[in-house]
């Protein structure tokens, strides 16, 4: 995506300097629109809902949900990437068992 498409496609979103990272965040904030989708998802949030609980436009959260479902492949792409930088660094993703 070229930096005219993001002016002019999004209104709320934009790219964000990254040496990977390609995702659209919430205009002047550090929040990736991926973070809004998938907080709706696991919490079974409303787009409103999601709105108050970031205080967002309601129309922040429709476009980030919009970018979210058509740009899918590009998400799952930086979440493995995401998983393999941590992995690397001996970070556990999973939890220990405990006894």
């Amino acid at each position: 995506m070229t930096q005219s498409e993001t002016q002019t496609q999004w209104q709320y979103l934009e790219k964000r300097p990254h040496p990977w990272r390609q995702q659209l965040y919430i205009k002047g904030t550090r929040i990736k629109a991926s973070v809004i989708y998938s907080d709706m998802i696991v919490n079974h949030e409303t787009p409103s809902e999601a709105a108050f609980n970031w205080d967002l436009p309601i129309e922040a959260v429709k476009e980030a949900i919009k970018y979210c479902e058509t740009h899918q492949d590009l998400l799952k792409r930086e979440a493995l990437e995401e998983r393999r930088y941590l992995e690397d660094r001996g970070i556990l993703l999973k939890p220990k068992a405990v006894r």
